[in-house]
């Protein structure tokens, strides 16, 4: 459980990075970055809710089980 939401994290964090480098990067002809680009933030917020769905599953089943801090503190 915990090395598949690491994996998600890693893919978040990948998208995010591989949209900066487009971002950034310099095109020629001036096309197609802005599409790739929109693309990489695309599936990134897809990874994110995908992700943020996957966590909330995993708590209506029992997988995963709160550890914050106690109430009364």
């Amino acid at each position: 459980m915990k090395l598949l939401i690491a994996l998600a994290l890693v893919g978040i964090i990948a998208a995010l990075a591989s949209a900066g480098v487009f971002m950034l990067k310099k095109s020629r002809n001036g096309d197609g970055r802005d599409s790739k680009m929109a693309r990489a933030l695309a599936l990134r917020v897809g990874l994110s809710i995908a992700l943020f769905l996957f966590v909330l599953f995993s708590y209506w089943m029992g997988w995963v089980q709160p550890s914050g801090l106690p109430v009364n503190r």
